[in-house]
């Protein structure tokens, strides 16, 4: 198969309205938790990303229908013909380790082939196991992926040593089918967990959410399909109101409330950005430059990882010297190379910057970035190494002087809905081809 290339000539300043859908993080996990249910689940909002299609093979590998049409998905749960995702999904994203506990509940076994997903950093499986073994299962983890079995799930305490969202959506899928009560302290509280987690509750789960990182849920032996509509995509949505401010612009994004941009608000606030927000749109604009500021990602509440990408490039454009500590996921920053191939003056180290001592900081990892603006980009031509970078080079290829060709582009398509036709209609021009 032909190589997919975008080619990207600055036009300048990037204006004018962009409809955010449903998170590519949140519409698989829904895919997933419809698995559990008696009936016909429906997913509406829902992106027009790879990621779905991924996530839709597996479902159907197993024996599960899936039905998708523009912005809808359907999952039709149907008994399980075979407990074993097929290894040819290896290392594609993350899925696969979520569908254990559902596949237990349903047919008692299960194997999973190793999850992938972006090379941003270490997602150890060993949270999820511990988890499910907590819960009674017989896990085994093999050089290809991993078997489990469980004739049935019981209820259990389980303390995460740290809040990944990843194993707290495996623990709540364990745990809405398992016989008696579950505690989940130190649990994840991102936006698409709690959405998740009242889909679950739609379908007839008793889930609730309890002070310092508590979720207890009681096992019901049966849940029911159910409908929901996806809120906006929080990272899709800030990143679109960074390409605005990065060129000059302004954005209006549409589709995503803003209590889940709450903290984004703020920070580009702070570097000088000036907000317009209604109950149906946000736009961003800086008439008067861009300040530096120093940031740290942290788990929600805190400022997301998915964020720090395009903040990256927008640091660029910002009249001083800018930090940034990735607190999350230590190899976050490797995109970095690709902006500095463009003219970006990044340096990264292994020290904690901008922040206090996270848990890298007795490590190699280089997890804090040092960044001077305003520099002037340059056209290069750069692979996207993941979703959220390829995002970031697009937004330097749409501030850079000269043309740029990006390659990797099936990352970007993988986790935002149809970006071609966003950038196009907000003026950047943009050419999708064949190497």
């Amino acid at each position: 198969m032909a190589e997919k290339l975008w080619q990207i000539e600055p036009s300048g300043p990037l204006r004018g309205d962009v409809t955010v859908r449903g998170a590519k993080n949140a519409v698989s996990k829904h895919m997933v938790a419809a698995m559990l249910g008696d009936g016909p689940s429906t997913i509406g909002n829902a992106p027009d990303v790879g990621e779905v299609g991924i996530t839709a093979g597996m479902l159907e590998h197993v024996g599960m229908a899936v039905e998708r049409s523009d912005g809808e998905v359907v999952v039709v749960p149907e008994a399980v013909s075979d407990p074993s995702i097929d290894k040819a999904f290896t290392g594609l994203n993350r899925i696969p380790i979520l569908m254990l506990g559902p596949l237990l509940h349903r047919a008692g076994e299960a194997f999973v082939p190793l999850v992938g997903g972006d090379p941003i950093g270490r997602r150890p499986v060993d949270f999820h196991v511990d988890a499910l073994r907590a819960f009674g299962a017989e896990v085994t983890i093999a050089a290809d992926g991993i078997h489990a079995r469980a004739s049935r799930l019981v209820g259990t305490k389980i303390e995460l040593p740290y809040p990944s969202v990843g194993a707290t959506e495996t623990v709540l899928l364990a745990a809405v089918r398992a016989a008696g009560k579950t505690v989940i302290r130190n649990a994840a509280t991102e936006p698409e967990i709690i959405e998740l987690a009242l889909f679950l509750q739609r379908m007839g789960a008793r889930i609730s959410f309890a002070p310092d990182r508590r979720i207890v849920v009681e096992g019901v032996e049966r849940l029911s399909g159910a409908q929901t509509r996806l809120d906006g995509d929080r990272i899709e949505a800030f990143s679109y109101l960074v390409a605005g401010l990065v060129t000059g612009g302004e954005v209006r994004v549409h589709g995503c409330p803003q209590d889940r941009l709450v903290t984004a608000i703020t920070t580009l606030t702070r570097m000088g950005a000036e907000f317009e927000i209604t109950d149906d749109w946000i736009m961003a604009s800086a008439p008067d430059g861009l300040r530096p500021a120093a940031v740290q990602t942290d788990t929600h509440p805190g400022f997301a990882t998915d964020w720090q990408t395009p903040l990256m490039v927008l640091f660029t454009q910002a009249d001083g010297m800018s930090v940034l500590h990735e607190t999350v996921y230590e190899n976050r920053l490797a995109y970095v190379p690709a902006l500095q191939s463009m003219g970006a003056e990044i340096e990264v180290y292994d020290t904690c910057l901008g922040g206090p001592a996270c848990r890298y900081h007795d490590t190699a990892a280089l997890h804090s970035a040092v960044v001077r603006g305003v520099t002037k980009l340059r056209g290069g031509d750069v692979t996207m190494p993941d979703i959220r970078a390829g995002f970031s080079a697009v937004l330097a290829a749409a501030v850079a002087e000269g043309p740029s060709t990006l390659r990797g582009v099936h990352h970007i398509e993988r986790g935002y809905h149809r970006p071609v036709e966003q950038f196009r209609a907000l003026g950047l021009p943009l050419r999708a081809s064949a190497a």
